[in-house]
């Protein structure tokens, strides 16, 4: 039996029998990990109330054995609070339903439990901290952490150079399959040919220009969108649930 320290943040929640909850968390050093909370729904509970969703916390877990991933789920035994970023995220529409999409982003992509994925958890800790502070628009600031979490994931879209053969861009057509830009000798059925603008927003995006992305027109913001989502289903095979009630402009 092993007690073992780490901080993360709450993906998700399950109820379990009467008063528990099976918490899903995001970790900085065991990657995402899922254990059981006693007592945390009784409404006397204090330590509930940190084990919401989009909240950053330090926690404590006790196992069975040497690891902390094992036959049967750890238990969660203490918390504490780092950052509550749902407070700034659950009473805006747009701000939580962006959010949502970043936590089922950060769960897909961490689909093995008990392996570190720092740069994922560092990812989505700095998406909700600015999401909960408005710094940006919340759409721009998921497609933002999608293009991120496909980039630290090994599925980086190219905006510039034939992700094909190389050739220096601008290219003008656009395919998911493909890697993103393509120019016209390498072009697939099912390219697209985007705007500049929607392909230079994802740039920035991506890149972290956010004079220009906030600087972008509506019509390219939507425009972009929809090449994001169209990546992001590509290499996650399915869509995410949550992304159809995210606002657009």
């Amino acid at each position: 039996m092993s007690l073992f320290r780490d901080d993360g943040i709450v993906l998700r929640t399950q109820k379990l029998g009467e008063a528990d909850r099976i918490i899903t968390l995001l970790t900085r050093g065991h990657g995402r990990v899922r254990a059981v909370a006693r007592g945390v729904r009784r409404t006397k509970s204090k330590f509930g109330a940190r084990l919401e969703p989009f909240s950053h916390v330090d926690v404590q877990f006790f196992a069975r054995g040497s690891e902390l991933i094992g036959r049967g789920l750890p238990l969660c035994t203490q918390s504490e609070t780092i950052a509550a970023y749902g407070g700034g995220i659950v009473t805006d529409y747009a701000r939580y339903t962006a959010g949502t999409a970043m936590l089922e982003t950060a769960e897909r992509f961490t689909d093995h439990e008990g392996e570190p994925a720092v740069q994922q958890y560092l990812l989505l800790v700095g998406g909700l901290r600015t999401l909960a502070r408005g710094e940006h628009a919340p759409h721009l600031i998921l497609d933002a952490f999608l293009l991120r979490s496909l980039a630290v994931n090994g599925y980086a879209p190219s905006f510039e150079d034939c992700a094909k053969c190389g050739l220096q861009g601008p290219n003008r057509f656009f395919s998911v399959a493909a890697g993103g830009v393509i120019c016209g000798d390498c072009r697939v059925p099912g390219s697209v040919v985007p705007s500049a603008e929607a392909i230079g927003l994802l740039s920035a995006l991506l890149t972290g220009d956010w004079a220009t992305a906030d600087a972008c027109e509506p019509r390219h913001v939507r425009e972009g969108s929809g090449l994001v989502s169209a990546y992001l289903h590509w290499h996650l095979e399915r869509g995410l649930r949550s992304l159809r009630y995210v606002e657009k402009t």
